[in-house]
């Protein structure tokens, strides 16, 4: 039920469209094959084909139009919205950046007044378009302040852009980009829309990247593109929180991505083990490729849980209830950076057979490493997180208990976030997802937890300290442990994942945290009541054999030939 299969697709909610759509999505791409997905990524071929099939299929318009904009069947429901980024990086990164970039550029306009543009965008992805989002420049990545697109006011009312946009997907081929800037003579932040049709338009390059080689990635520069009030989607603060509640939904998708490579890959290397035999032995005989099986198998299923949880608190915020203002960045850095150790470990398992072209391993070596790293993503969003420590672990507010969100429903209110004030954002005791679990690895995992608080408590970051941001962002990857192991707690008893699996995650957790304390030990200066803390919290996890080997007979060997592309 959570490891993805295509060729045995089924979603848990019987809804006909989407399961229709999703049964066309797996059709076209099985129809179209390895062999042929590696030689357009090898040859960088734009791949108009999987446009082509989009508009035929109406995809974008039924995933991606809310309610009141599109037909009957359409709907921005985030829950299928990240299970067709799961699905489509499945085959290929490239798909799903594709899809991805026009869930970006669609953000703005969606969140907008500008009933106008929003008619028309409706229109746009029901003729089959994409669209993208002109955010980053050359110069400044992901720095909004240093923005230097210029919108300059005319005496008629109208204005004249003028700037360029650096790393832009789907900058060649999209019907609208959505474009930040500010305004010249008042500073202040403006969106809005530009038709990469119109001669004002330059498309400058496509940027040569060594992963997602069949998308388009590009620079752009507009040079007095006449703009009009019909034309701007928002301004000044309404801009700015349109901005980053973008990124919020759009790069959201990325932990969905990663899994998705992920599971590929592991049916993949899989299958090559169970067919190798080296020194008279098959290689998933031997212990240490059990061990990285069954590792990489827990910490797939860990992302999987996590991602899905944070799905749920996500379609029902609201704005006394922020908490996905935490789980967002979580969801973007950390269950990316898994999804590159557990490529390393399935790496480990064939070897030389990775790195050979016609396979999906290589296509998953050069892409899931990006993920993480987009625009600085890892330290962005680890700066974010960390804002939260405090509330987390001492400002406990009670809230309702969030269920399971895959339901059918349009997702609309996640258009109508608000940013700042995060020192308002609370959430209740984290240790109630542990009640009633008795595994010894979970609960040594919970008393490092609670070390870590009682040090946070006893032994405070001194003002020194708080002054080396690689102090305090290092502190971060403790912290973020112990929020991401709440949310697959929760989510592995929703789901009833059986113990020994539960057991086996919070095994590889236990150890990770020990690691990241042993890190700041070694890497900083620490009062003595600090080191203390740390030193404790140096735990080493139960082993079981026999629970080991039963995940590996129950769950990973079955897994064998159960996909082959």
């Amino acid at each position: 039920m959570l490891f993805l299969n295509p060729q045995k697709f089924k979603r848990q909610v019987g809804d006909e469209k989407t399961q229709d759509l999703m049964e066309k999505t797996i059709a076209f791409f099985e129809g179209k094959g390895l062999k042929c997905i590696k030689e357009d990524d090898q040859a960088s071929k734009w791949y108009g084909d999987f446009i082509e099939f989009l508009k035929e299929e109406e995809i974008l318009a039924t995933l991606l139009t809310p309610k009141g904009y599109g037909e009957e069947t359409s709907r921005f429901d985030l829950s299928r919205i990240c299970d067709f980024s799961e699905l489509t990086a499945f085959y290929s990164l490239a798909y799903q950046y594709c899809y991805q970039v026009t869930i970006l550029g669609l953000g703005p306009i969606w969140m907008s007044g500008n009933e106008g543009v929003k008619k028309k965008t409706g229109q746009l992805l029901k003729e089959g378009n994409i669209f993208a989002f002109g955010m980053s420049e050359k110069q400044h990545g992901a720095d909004l302040y240093s923005n230097q697109m210029r919108l300059y006011s005319q005496e008629n009312g109208s204005y004249l852009a003028n700037g360029s946009k650096y790393y832009i997907g789907n900058a060649n081929k999209a019907a609208l980009v959505s474009v930040f800037g500010r305004i010249a003579e008042t500073d202040e932040f403006v969106f809005f829309v530009v038709d990469p049709k119109h001669e004002r338009y330059q498309l400058q390059k496509k940027i040569e990247t060594s992963g997602v080689r069949p998308a388009y990635v590009g620079e752009f520069s507009i040079e007095n593109y006449p703009i009009t009030e019909l034309d701007v989607l928002s301004k000044d603060r309404a801009a700015w929180d349109a901005s980053l509640s973008t990124v919020n939904i759009g790069k959201f998708q990325l932990g969905f991505a990663s899994v998705g490579i992920c599971q590929h890959a592991f049916y993949e290397a899989l299958n090559h083990a169970s067919e190798r035999v080296l020194y008279g032995q098959k290689v998933t005989d031997f212990n240490h490729v059990k061990d990285l099986f069954t590792e990489s198998y827990s910490r797939i299923i860990a992302m999987k849980l996590y991602a899905l949880r944070a799905v749920d608190y996500f379609r029902s915020s609201s704005e006394d209830d922020r908490r996905y203002l935490l789980f967002n960045p979580i969801q973007k850095m950390k269950v990316t950076k898994q999804g590159v150790e557990v490529i390393d470990m399935l790496l480990d398992i064939v070897a030389a057979k990775g790195f050979e072209q016609d396979t999906y391993m290589e296509l998953a070596i050069r892409d899931i490493g990006m993920i993480p790293r987009l625009e600085g993503t890892t330290h962005v969003n680890m700066a974010l997180v960390v804002k939260f420590m405090e509330n987390y672990f001492f400002h406990d507010k009670d809230y309702p208990d969030i269920p399971t969100r895959r339901d059918a429903q349009d997702d609309s209110n996640l258009f109508k976030q608000t940013t700042g004030k995060l020192s308002n954002v609370k959430f209740p005791d984290y240790r109630r997802c542990y009640h009633g679990v008795d595994l010894p690895n979970v609960v040594t995992f919970l008393e490092q937890v609670e070390l870590f608080r009682e040090m946070l408590y006893k032994a405070p970051i001194t003002p020194e300290q708080s002054k080396n941001i690689n102090y305090t962002l290092h502190l971060g990857e403790l912290f973020t442990l112990a929020v991401y192991a709440q949310l697959v707690l929760e989510n592995a008893k929703l789901y009833q994942v059986k113990e020994h699996l539960v057991d086996h995650i919070f095994k590889f957790m236990v150890s990770d945290f020990a690691q990241f304390s042993l890190a700041h030990l070694s890497k900083f200066e620490n009062t003595a009541m600090q080191e203390e803390y740390l030193e404790k919290m140096l735990k080493r996890p139960k082993i079981n054999k026999s629970q080991e080997e039963k995940l590996w007979e129950e769950e990973v060997l079955p897994l064998q030939k159960q996909y082959v592309f």
